[in-house]
């Protein structure tokens, strides 16, 4: 009790605001519940400048190398770095919800205005805030091309680094926010200041955040996007993981970019990154946290994450996973590495990973699969570099858990690798109609890009609508929103009118998967299945008994077919045949009385 008593003091001594200033220079933690870290001294820690160097970052000047500037530091530091160079401006791209700018930090020798043959790399940090190595390798790569040598890296290159996305997580910040992760020892927040996992948002476009970030991706177009993360999980010996959809030839929304990714990026930046004395692998999920040998997964496909949006929407997309459990210096090192290779490829290169990404915003399939779920079969046998471990009886959870031994195993793990399979395939439709009084998805159609005709009159269009079938409402909130799940839908002809400022989404365009996937209520990615349609579940009016009753008497009498229908009903289902008040309900759905719109999703689709 005096111990637990002891801890909270501690905790409270650090967390407030006398203590955090004297923070950088205060280790509150040790870190001894975390498993040791395999001794590290590679090649990459040359790139480190003197803590008296003038242009030395916070993170070089600590001693341990285990220090991340905060918000406004960071932003004097780029200030500085911009007025002291004309390869570096800095440009504000969004406000966050607490008000702070997002800014990014653009190198390039052209200006304002971008020579559109150079590739363009788009690194962006921090839209996990406490996963910030990012930042960190950017303002040291950023420094060294304006004044150590590196600048001719942008002969042929632009950089965009987006230092931190998420600026009000990171000003949540305390030495306790990532327990799993060795360092920096103080880390921003997971979250959004609206509690919002930004990697979450990336198709339904709920954050101011995400939605800025879309901007600048739109006005720069960038060749290849880097989504900057630090993993949790399970020991291993990679130190800097990094993925993309359709690796190693699986499907791919965007299978000319994975072909190119899996034949020449990643070999080319594993061999710059083993060169420096770093450990690159392929992204790393463990499929049992309790049997670190009976395989790994592909984490899912989603397109509410960076990598699964990127395949949609056709721009080439790495999502890095730096490991947790490496300290920051090393992660850090080897991210900085990891940008430099990729500015030197790009340069070679860039122009066939772009007409890769062309080929693939070309494509136009008649059938789109999604509703990703894991696949049962292993894919195949991935050689794994694994760290020894053991496992103890821990008197705590009174059961057997894993010791993580810090010692890389020096024998090859040969591991089933179980990817993702569809369970949903939709049809293509020519276009979708979305009613004017939906401005709101139209605003989300809008801030990704896709492109759309705008009604300055009212048209009536010969139309398929989609009558949903028992839609389940979750029980539980997910990222602000109540999900709501259907599974079947009945199409139903119409001849609907819309109202001046509704909008008809051709898909035949490049967005037009990303149009395909927010739209179709099926999709577990869609609008709808975020729970932007609750008002289609709302039925309105209805028949008291003793008006409905003598009116499906009479409805029985009149129509055979009807009542050979009732009939069959509740011969098949005793429940239906015992509720008086379902008896007379099915007879309402029947009549003119019933509300019309009662499920009908007001999204429409345009087939031929």
């Amino acid at each position: 009790m005096i111990r637990l008593a002891a801890l909270a003091a501690l905790c409270l001594s650090l967390s407030s605001p006398a203590m955090s200033q004297s923070l950088p220079n205060v280790a509150p933690w040790d870190q001894a519940f975390l498993p040791p870290a395999p001794e590290w001294n590679g090649a990459s820690r040359a790139l480190l400048r003197d803590g008296g160097d003038r242009w030395a970052t916070d993170f070089e000047r600590d001693p341990a190398h285990d220090f991340s500037p905060n918000y406004a530091d960071t932003r004097a530091w780029f200030d500085r770095l911009d007025q002291a160079s004309d390869l570096i401006r800095i440009e504000q791209f969004g406000v966050s919800p607490e008000g702070r700018p997002l800014y990014a930090v653009i190198a390039s020798r052209d200006g304002a205005a971008f020579d559109p043959a150079k590739p363009v790399l788009l690194a962006q940090a921090g839209i996990h805030p406490g996963e910030i190595d990012g930042k960190d390798a950017g303002m040291m790569l950023l420094r060294d091309i304006a004044f150590y040598g590196k600048s001719e890296l942008l002969d042929r290159v632009n950089l965009i680094l987006v230092p931190i996305l998420s600026v009000d997580g990171h000003e949540r910040s305390s030495p306790y926010s990532r327990p799993n992760q060795r360092g920096p020892r103080i880390q921003g927040w997971r979250n959004t200041a609206t509690n919002q996992n930004l990697n979450r948002d990336y198709l339904k476009m709920d954050q101011a955040e995400m939605r800025a970030v879309r901007g600048l991706i739109l006005k720069y177009r960038p060749d290849l996007y880097v989504d900057i993360h630090v993993t949790d999980g399970m020991d291993y010996q990679y130190d800097v993981t990094f993925g993309y959809n359709g690796e190693n030839g699986v499907w791919s929304r965007s299978p000319a970019t994975a072909q190119w990714l899996d034949a020449v990026f990643r070999p080319e930046v594993y061999g710059a990154l083993e060169a420096q004395g770093h450990i690159p692998g392929e992204l790393v999920f463990g499929l049992d946290g309790d049997d670190p040998k009976k395989g790994l997964s592909d984490g899912g496909l989603g397109e509410r994450f960076s990598n699964g949006w990127g395949s949609a929407a056709h721009v080439p997309t790495i999502l890095i996973e730096n490991h947790s459990l490496k300290p920051h210096e090393q992660r850090v090192l080897g991210t900085y590495v990891f940008l430099e290779a990729a500015m030197r490829l790009l340069a070679e290169q860039g122009a066939d990973l772009r007409a890769a990404a062309t080929a693939d915003a070309a494509l136009r399939p008649a059938e789109i699969p999604t509703n990703f779920e894991p696949d049962p079969t292993p894919a195949y046998t991935r050689a794994f570099k694994g760290i020894r471990y053991e496992t103890y009886v821990s008197p705590a959870s009174g059961r057997e858990e894993i010791r993580w031994l810090g010692q890389a195993d020096p024998e090859v793990w040969n591991l089933p690798f179980y990817g993702s399979r569809p369970t949903l395939t939709l049809a293509r439709p020519e276009a979708y109609w979305v009613p004017a009084h939906r401005a709101d998805v139209i605003e989300r159609l809008r801030a990704h890009g896709v492109q759309m005709e705008t009604l300055t009159q009212p048209r009536t269009v010969s139309v398929e609508m989609l009558r949903l079938v028992d839609p389940q409402v979750s029980p539980r909130a997910n990222e602000g929103h109540v999900p709501i799940r259907v599974t079947q839908v009945t199409p139903e002809r119409r001849d609907w009118t819309f109202a001046p400022g509704s909008v008809r989404v051709p898909t035949d365009q490049a967005l037009g998967d990303v149009a395909i996937l927010m739209l179709e209520p099926q999709s577990v990615e869609s609008l709808f299945a975020w729970g932007l349609f609750p008002e289609v579940l709302s039925r309105v009016e209805y028949m008291e008994a003793y008006a409905i009753a003598p009116m499906a008497d009479r409805m029985l009498a009149a129509d055979p077919a009807l009542k050979a229908e009732f009939e069959a009903k509740l011969a098949a289902d005793a429940e239906f045949a015992a509720n008086g008040d379902a008896r007379l309900a099915w007879f309402y759905e029947r009549t003119p009385f019933h509300d019309d719109r009662y499920r009908l999703y007001p999204v429409a689709r345009e087939v031929r």
